[in-house]
């Protein structure tokens, strides 16, 4: 039964301020006009919200939170999402706007609220994982259930509610492209429940996730893609906003962008991204769907610079396109892949333009554009997809209907001459055919083109098959299959075109990171890239949520992980490297605190560390082992607030070297050390791997005698 205050309650009473907004020309009006709105809202009944339930589960925070308690005083701002929503993810930029814009000091608080989707996204640490991709810094709680949900009457996917000081309804505003309106929104009820004194300036106690994760090679990888001659991966290692470029062995060839998002064309150790997504390599040239810059960007690794080919830089809402690139406004390109659509081979960039739920098609030599549209390179056009996201196949290209499409793979070849589209929200495999552009299901989903929760993880052949967010598909010629990452049901699948059969290839359909030398024992945590290597031989998997790339050897059907070194042989790259600042240790860790040791001004002390693993185990090859050597409270004692390093050998002790200053300042106490130890081991039979952190501070007694030299100081732990 819903409350009885809910937005029903709210809607006609917003909506005559809606329509005075809409009619008012200065920003001055404005104001004055929800000046008054909040002011008649005081006078009229309480519009106060039922508080969270007890016992959900909270992210981003020290505990639970509660409108009568923890948030009571607060202006607060009710994002419901859902971590797959595109829509969703178009407003987290308005979020971080308004975070940097007013404190939780000043009174306001956002706090996210998972509805979930899909029973993947029910699930707290897959919403942990989306909170670390999207860099969301709020508190986030799981309404698995939707309690608030029904309460308050919403109805779709993302919902902004502003709540008062008294967990008051003021405003509510559906779906993405409500900037200006929120802004405005926020910032009068901050100032009028300021001047009523109502506001509380207390802080809620907020800790990030985020700073207790030990650093990683890759962080939330989104896609790969192999050359022709299957030489070179591309891995979009999305999380760290950068492209890397490694040899089939793991060598790393080039890294471009990272460790911060940004957008800058130019040498490959000057350009940015933000949170790449789709790759395409062809010879020396890479594709890159630069997701959140809503950009599409070309690397030549022969020229060494990177260029924009689409896209302004922000979020576009055309849905017909045709401008020359760089002028074509688009939205959250998700994939790349290369094809013809007659002319040239590969005249065509084909994009997933999961934002406006359409393919658009980025020429890149003359070639067949759609009738009424001008043939010449560089033009960005709307291929296939009405834009409204619906699950719709049809003869006409532009009356089909897509729900934010995510992955791409072309089969050019005859009998296929089509694209197959991994339909994420829609739980489907589509084809678009290239020689006339009808849209038609290969397998998932269901005939109804409005259901878009037809999903499920089942094995069987066309509409029975069922697939749960597939977010990748990969073609290989060599044996006219499809290859899917399955994403949210955490497998691999195998669909047969001619047959429209669908089978699990690899994955136990739960979330996990297990390596093995059988298919079906493999675990894998939402992965959503996929590419075909060695001749249709090899299978490269971005396995996500585990930071990781496996590649699946269709032979042996056996489970490994694909090295990535962590030195790059490219000078003109920045080089990937530790942390800026040292990642918080688990409240798991050993802790170890040894005698002071006497040094003096200017000396080098070098710590020589013995670390022993349990007997069985041992060190997981490419997994993010590392230490980083601190001094906090006394930054000064070395070059830099931390060293770090990686481990990747403990069969020696490790060699870690810090250079005193030559002039020590006093101190009443013995400055301290301390050394931050993370390891990764697996049993040898490879069944189980874990991570284990330890800390040893190393207090130093500083003494009058002559600088210089050096001292070496040994230390041991055994995990």
């Amino acid at each position: 039964m819903a409350s009885q205050c809910s937005l029903s309650t709210l809607f006609p009473i917003q909506s005559q301020l809606d329509y005075a907004l809409d009619d008012a020309t200065t920003q001055e009006e404005k104001e004055q006009l929800v000046y008054q709105y909040l002011k008649k809202l005081d006078e009229a009944e309480d519009l106060k919200i039922p508080d969270f339930q007890t016992g959900l589960e909270w992210l981003n925070t020290e505990g639970p939170l509660s409108l009568n308690k923890e948030l009571a005083g607060k202006v607060v701002l009710l994002d419901f999402f859902t971590y797959c929503c595109i829509n969703c993810m178009h407003i987290l930029p308005d979020l971080h706007q308004l975070e940097k814009r007013h404190s939780v000091e000043d009174g306001l608080v956002i706090v996210g609220v998972h509805s979930a989707k899909f029973p993947n996204e029910k699930v707290l640490d897959n919403i942990r994982s989306a909170v670390l991709r999207y860099d969301i810094v709020h508190p986030v709680v799981n309404d698995s259930e939707a309690r608030l949900w029904h309460e308050l009457e919403v109805s779709c996917w993302p919902t902004l509610v502003l709540l008062g000081p008294r967990g008051n309804l003021l405003f509510s505003l559906v779906g993405e492209g409500h900037r200006d309106r929120l802004t405005l929104f926020t910032d009068s009820a901050l100032r009028y429940y300021g001047e009523q004194g109502l506001l509380k300036g207390h802080a809620v106690g907020i800790k990030l996730y985020r700073d207790s994760l030990p650093p990683s090679i890759l962080s939330f990888p989104g896609k790969v893609a192999v050359d022709d001659n299957g030489k070179r991966l591309v891995i979009a290692d999305t999380g760290h906003h950068r492209v890397l470029v490694v040899s089939s062995t793991g060598l790393l060839l080039h890294v471009i962008g990272g460790p911060k998002s940004g957008r800058q064309d130019g040498d490959l150790s000057e350009a940015s991204f933000n949170s790449p997504q789709g790759v395409a390599i062809k010879g020396d040239t890479v594709y890159v769907a630069d997701t959140e810059n809503h950009l599409i960007r070309k690397i030549d690794l022969l020229e060494g610079k990177v260029s924009t080919l689409a896209g302004v830089g922000v979020q576009g809402t055309d849905k017909e396109g045709g401008a020359m690139g760089p002028q074509q406004p688009i939205s959250s390109p998700w994939d790349v892949t290369l094809g013809s659509a007659g002319g040239a081979e590969d005249n065509v960039l084909w994009i997933a333009m999961a934002g406006t739920h359409q393919i658009w098609a980025l020429f890149l030599a003359d070639g067949k554009l759609p009738k009424g549209s001008e043939s010449k390179a560089g033009v960005c056009v709307r291929w296939a997809g009405s834009g409204n996201e619906e699950n719709r196949n049809n003869a006409y290209p532009h009356k089909a209907g897509f729900a934010q499409p995510s992955g791409l793979a072309a089969a050019p070849e005859e009998p296929w001459s089509c694209l197959y589209v991994a339909d994420s929200e829609s739980s489907t495999i589509r084809t678009l055919t290239l020689k006339d552009g009808a849209v038609k299901l290969l397998v998932g989903g269901e005939r109804d083109p409005l259901n878009l929760f037809a999903f499920g993880d089942a094995d069987g052949k066309g509409v029975d098959a069922k697939l749960q967010h597939p977010l990748g598909v990969a073609w290989a010629p060599e044996q006219s299959l499809l290859y899917v990452a399955d994403s949210y049901n955490h497998k691999i699948k195998v669909v047969d075109p001619k047959t429209k059969q669908c089978s699990t290839l690899a994955g136990t359909g739960e979330a996990g990171d297990t390596l093995g030398p059988e298919f079906n024992k493999s675990c894998f945590s939402e992965p959503g890239g996929i590419c075909v290597g060695d001749g249709g031989k090899l299978l490269y998997v971005a396995d996500t949520n585990n930071h990781r790339v496996k590649v699946l050897d269709l032979a042996s059907k056996t489970v490994s992980l694909f090295p990535i070194s962590t030195e790059c042989t490219d000078s003109g790259a920045t080089k990937p490297s530790g942390p800026t600042k040292a990642p918080t240790l688990p409240k798991s860790a050993a802790r170890k605190e040894m005698p002071p040791v006497a040094v003096s001004a200017g000396q080098t002390v070098v710590l020589s560390v013995t670390v022993s693993l349990p007997e069985g185990t041992t060190l997981t090859e490419e997994a993010p082992s590392c230490w980083a050597l601190t001094a906090e409270g006394n930054e000064w004692l070395l070059d830099s607030r931390v060293i770090t390093g990686d481990i990747v050998d403990l069969s020696q002790p490790l060699s870690i070297s810090a250079k005193l200053p030559a002039v020590m300042k006093e101190s009443n106490s013995n400055p301290c050390l301390t050394l931050g130890i993370w390891v990764y081991y697996c049993l040898e039979a490879g069944k189980a791997c874990m991570m284990k952190a330890a800390s040893i501070s190393q207090p130093l007694q500083i003494s009058t005698g002559p600088g210089g030299g050096e001292i070496t100081v040994a230390l041991s732990h055994a995990f």
